[in-house]
């Protein structure tokens, strides 16, 4: 895989569904996000957990979801330093950049919240201070970063805490038709896709919201998966109640 150390920035239309990228660091932990109009790439977003000098070096970097290992080395021609890609599916890949260890190699299955390597200020090209190079990209073109669903304030610098845990699986149950997937946990939020019956889910958090009756009774809990939230009263998981953190 080709890595280009000034891609070309921007959106496009035509993609798969955008994972529910969380932030590459352990559940509670609490983070600054530093975007620049003179950063390059300009969507990239550097994070640091301390305050000063090398406070970040050697923390925890994790997968922001599922993925396979696409490129695990050390660069010598761009500033990368130790980088990871993971390649997500869908077009989707995210990068994170001047690493101290690596701990995947290429190839590689990684989860959500699994240890990819650890942060550092490895960079064949730059002087620098310890802090995460983070990329969110689609067809290998820079995105704007979304944490948890959420795009992360441009430009200027922000903190925000980690979500990113562990999710549970969930199989879809309708008798036959596909089940709706909305943006929010209701009836009244828009629809923006669906899943087939019989098809397993990625349940990250549930929430509450209109009260539904389908396969598994009246329920008014809805499940956050990739792409949204679907109704909880039609996704069998095994237990009557609650599976997964509670938004």
């Amino acid at each position: 895989m080709a890595v280009a150390i000034y891609p070309k920035e921007g959106t496009v239309t035509r993609s798969g569904t955008r994972p529910l990228f969380q932030m590459p660091f352990p559940a509670g932990q609490r983070w600054k996000s530093s975007t620049y109009t003179s950063h390059s790439p300009l969507l990239a977003s550097d994070l640091n957990w301390g305050t000063s000098g090398e406070d970040d070096f050697g923390m925890t970097v994790v997968a922001s979801a599922d993925g396979t290992v696409a490129v695990s080395t050390y660069s010598t021609t761009t500033g990368y330093g130790n980088y990871i890609v993971i390649d997500h599916g869908g077009a989707w890949t995210t990068y994170y950049c001047h690493l101290n260890t690596r701990t995947v190699s290429a190839g590689a299955s990684v989860k959500r919240g699994q240890k990819i390597g650890t942060v550092g200020h490895s960079s064949a090209k730059y002087t620098i201070i310890s802090h995460l190079h983070y990329e969110q990209r689609l067809s290998g073109i820079l995105q704007k970063i979304y944490f948890d669903g959420s795009q992360i304030y441009y430009y200027g610098q922000v903190y925000y805490t980690s979500e990113n845990q562990s999710y549970v699986i969930g199989t879809v149950n309708t008798a036959g038709s596909p089940l709706s997937v909305r943006s929010g946990p209701g009836t009244s939020y828009s629809i923006v896709g669906s899943v087939a019956d019989g098809a397993k889910v990625k349940i990250y958090t549930q929430a509450y919201g209109t009260t539904i009756t389908g396969t598994y009774g009246t329920t008014k809990v809805w499940d956050h998966i990739d792409g949204g939230y679907v109704s909880d009263a039609y996704i069998y998981t095994g237990s009557d109640g609650l599976v997964a953190p509670l938004e």
